[in-house]
């Protein structure tokens, strides 16, 4: 009889303590820690092994690619400032998911005492989630318009790599037609990697087709699709965020108007 109400107990305290687990935010913030990883640490990897690539094939002079390798390591940087502070800002938010659970248990669930004590927590808390939730709404909506622009422009690599990979299919089928294989060309030029007086600035036929059969190029051409899915994964956080936020927010400020809490 003892054992029993003991494990009575206990499946009372884990009820009550996964009701108060906001599960959406949780489930974004392992969206967002995977995706953001994904992004970060393949697009670092896959800047590097472009500045190879273009450095090894498609540039003979220093000064041809020089300024494409500045603006590879600025990414790079930019990437480490996002790691940073997308990890501490899916924090926060799972912070105040918490908070806003655990809040609204307090104001409008069962554990409430006196009515005076009733009114103040009930005032305090509510003026503290909507500040705190327009805050997290804006800003989390903000940041879903921009990592959209992001999630539009890590497609470009995997676009290049893409007609790329197409055009070495060309040549792998017409290779019984060599003056014809040497009309298929990639041109680092026309993408803006390299200026146009940059030489050779391009690969032509069976040049091109032995880069394509390269450890670098595949293992480049596959950290770019990689990027481009962590930066979907990403943005899919992001607006589960938004609406996860913003429902909880919908929620509280219609139990508010209701008078489900507390009166004076």
């Amino acid at each position: 009889q003892w054992f029993i109400r003991y494990a009575v107990c206990c499946y009372d305290c884990c009820m009550r303590c996964l009701g108060g687990v906001p599960y959406c935010s949780l489930v974004a913030t392992l969206l967002c820690f995977s995706g953001i990883a994904l992004f970060c640490g393949c697009g670092h990897q896959a800047l590097t092994e472009t500045e190879r690539l273009i450095e090894t094939y498609f540039a003979r002079n220093l000064h041809d690619y020089i300024t494409l390798a500045y603006i590879i390591q600025y990414f790079q940087y930019v990437i480490y400032g996002l790691a940073s502070f997308f990890f501490l800002y899916c924090i926060a938010l799972l912070a105040e998911g918490f908070y806003t659970t655990s809040a609204a248990k307090q104001t409008f669930g069962e554990f409430r005492s006196t009515m005076c004590g009733r009114c103040l927590s009930s005032s305090v808390s509510r003026l503290k989630i909507t500040i705190t939730h327009y805050f997290f709404i804006v800003m989390t909506y903000l940041l879903a318009v921009l990592w959209l622009l992001v999630f539009a422009f890590s497609a470009l690599p995997v676009y290049f790599f893409y007609n790329m990979d197409a055009t070495c299919s060309t040549i792998a089928v017409l290779t019984e037609t060599p003056a014809s294989i040497n009309q298929l060309c990639v041109d680092a030029r026309q993408y803006g990697l390299l200026p146009w007086n940059a030489v050779p600035g391009k690969a032509c036929g069976m040049t091109l087709s032995s880069i394509c059969k390269t450890r670098e190029y595949q293992m480049t051409y596959n950290l770019y699709v990689a990027a481009f899915a962590g930066a979907g994964i990403t943005l899919l956080a992001l607006l589960t965020y938004t609406v996860s936020s913003t429902y909880n927010f919908a929620v509280l400020r219609y139990l508010g108007r209701k008078g489900i809490g507390p009166r004076c």
